[in-house]
């Protein structure tokens, strides 16, 4: 089975092309405020392990305790993670719940349970049931890691409230779109979901400034 083409800044560019000339309103963001930046990280246990910090609090605040995780376990792998305390996990900002999901993450790549990698090679729907099925990652950690991490280009997280608040904005809707409405303005931009979303994210922060909460 082929594999899925991945956001680069060469497909981004495509993309970006495609959607633009089919939606106005997405055109009006690059003509407002430039191209998105691509927002790729690394696949592997440190990125998942930032997205579940990032997990219903602002950017910011995951990052600085990202941070942190990093200097006491350098260089950040599961066997250098485990080595952390529960108690220091939290003297650094965990929560105890987010401590013993990626506690058990870790565990389950050293035990071979959980083969990042090979999710990785998987194609999209697979690859997003493997993340569900670990403990601590739900739709919307899938979500970002497959469009983030894996440069999967047609990922919409329902998920990410910025994301359905820069909707509204750019649609001009009276309310928040609710879940069945937010897939059905995603349809028109497939196969290019995920470039869309960065458009609207680049929107959010544009014209909507302050930390991100996340979904």
């Amino acid at each position: 089975m082929p594999r899925e083409p991945r956001i680069t800044r060469r497909t981004l560019k495509r993309a970006l092309a495609e959607l633009t000339e089919r939606d106005p309103d997405l055109a009006g963001i690059v003509r407002r405020h430039g191209p998105p930046p691509l927002w790729d990280r690394e696949p592997g246990f440190p990125t998942l392990v930032c997205i579940i910090l990032e997990q219903q609090v602002s950017i910011a605040s995951a990052r600085a305790t990202f941070e942190k995780l990093r200097d006491a376990a350098e260089p950040l792998e599961p066997g250098s993670f485990l080595c952390l305390t529960p108690a220091r996990l939290r003297k650094i900002g965990f929560s105890r719940q987010k401590a013993g999901y990626c506690r058990g993450l870790a565990g389950s790549i050293e035990s071979g349970e959980v083969d990042l990698d090979a999710i990785g090679r998987l194609p999209g729907a697979a690859a997003r049931g493997k993340l569900l099925a670990i403990k601590g990652v739900g739709p919307w950690t899938a979500d970002i890691y497959l469009l983030m991490a894996l440069g999967r280009p047609d990922v919409w997280p329902p998920g990410d409230l910025a994301l359905v608040k820069a909707a509204q904005g750019v649609k001009r809707l009276r309310s928040l779109p609710d879940r069945a409405r937010f897939e059905k303005l995603g349809e028109p931009w497939r196969p290019w979901r995920s470039v869309a979303a960065r458009l609207l994210w680049h929107h959010y922060l544009q014209e909507l400034p302050g930390s991100r909460s996340n979904g």
